[in-house]
């Protein structure tokens, strides 16, 4: 089986010590043995706090965390709860991730089984901030673990969702500095608002170059859809001031992610060319 690997001394904070690290194997043999009469699925893999703790997670208790081993199997198991294993279940089960040996949930799932162990905004909120700020995942995978639960009807979840949306873009607008930067292109203005001259504001965006009328927008889409794949703009923003003379590129925090040197070349490409456009119309850069 094919498992994604996190070595342990590659964590941000040391592993836990060999006995726990042991009592966790015990549980997942516990939760592995083979299901008598059962067709279902008979893998295991940790979750919840337990496997947030081996990832390091700020602020994720570690006694509590391995005293009692969240582990995650398929829904049919008939695997009971022990002093020392608290079993979560998935209609099906994802790619676990090896980290210092361990199979483990990814971190979406993980998160959404560690909110649902947890009580109070502050532990609710750190965990979804955490989850995005570390760049293991987007937004809309953790949104999407949240719903499948049941877990944003909850008050103190659905208030951290802001915060999970204001980090995840804060990360994603980090991505697009480091990639102007990394890549060598020329220093755009920053977050800034396009205006005719005594005229309405045509829209935001995320970058502007303005000799060469050259616009980027990070979209970051509703959660719920797919991030790799760009939301429409907003109504008639993109189209008046296209219609102005103005290039305006789109990318997603994913593609930053992914491929930070295909987006750094569509925007060199989209600002080289720019010199053999008609002209445009003089346009006003206000602050966001």
């Amino acid at each position: 089986m094919n498992h994604e690997t996190t070595p342990l001394h590659h964590l941000p904070r040391p592993a836990a010590a060999s006995a726990p690290v042991e009592r966790l194997r015990e549980a997942l043999r516990y939760a592995t043995r083979p299901p008598r009469g059962e067709q279902v699925d008979g893998r295991a893999m940790l979750t919840g706090l337990t496997a947030l703790s081996l990832l390091g997670f700020p602020g994720v208790p570690v006694p509590r965390a391995l005293e009692r081993a969240e582990v995650l199997v398929a829904r049919g198991r008939r695997l009971p709860d022990t002093r020392a294993v608290a079993v979560r279940r998935a209609r099906v089960l994802p790619r676990a991730r090896l980290v210092g040996g361990l199979p483990c949930a990814p971190v979406p799932r993980a998160v959404a089984d560690a909110v649902a162990a947890v009580r109070g905004p502050a532990a609710v909120r750190s965990l979804l901030v955490e989850s995005v700020r570390t760049g293991d995942c987007e937004p809309d995978a953790v949104l999407r673990e949240l719903d499948a639960a049941g877990l944003l009807e909850r008050a103190e979840v659905a208030d951290a969702v802001d915060a999970l949306l204001a980090q995840a873009r804060a990360v994603a607008q980090e991505r697009l500095y480091a990639m102007v930067r990394e890549f060598a292109l020329p220093d755009p203005v920053w977050n800034v608002e396009l205006a005719l001259p005594g005229g309405p504001r045509l829209g935001g965006v995320d970058a502007y170059w303005p000799r060469q009328a050259v616009a980027l927008e990070l979209d970051a889409g509703p959660w719920g859809a797919d991030d790799a794949v760009p939301c429409p703009p907003p109504a008639g923003s993109r189209q008046r001031l296209e219609r102005l003379g103005v290039r305006v590129l789109r990318t997603t925090p994913a593609k930053l992610r992914a491929a930070p040197a295909r987006q750094a070349s569509q925007v060199r490409d989209a600002l080289m060319t720019a010199c053999g456009r008609p002209p445009r119309t003089y346009l006003v850069v206000l602050p966001r």
